[in-house]
């Protein structure tokens, strides 16, 4: 696996993942539709890699987590 591509992949998913937060709002269903598809097809490009499997999911729980802590705010 090519560890320089995955994590380029990944900083620009995290980019992305800021911008939708922002066009459609961490509450809105789209931006956790966009999160699902977008966490999904990455996992696919490499080939369902546990490592990038579990990568994507402690994003999306960072996500979550995010999102959390401003409803309590």
């Amino acid at each position: 696996m090519d560890y320089k591509a995955l994590y380029a992949d990944v900083v620009d998913w995290i980019n992305q993942a800021n911008q939708a937060a922002v066009k459609f709002g961490m509450e809105n269903e789209q931006f956790w539709v966009w999160v699902a598809d977008s966490s999904g097809a990455l996992s696919k490009k490499y080939q369902e890699n546990r490592l990038v499997i579990k990568q994507m999911i402690m994003l999306v729980e960072w996500l979550e987590e995010v999102y959390e802590s401003r409803k309590k705010d």
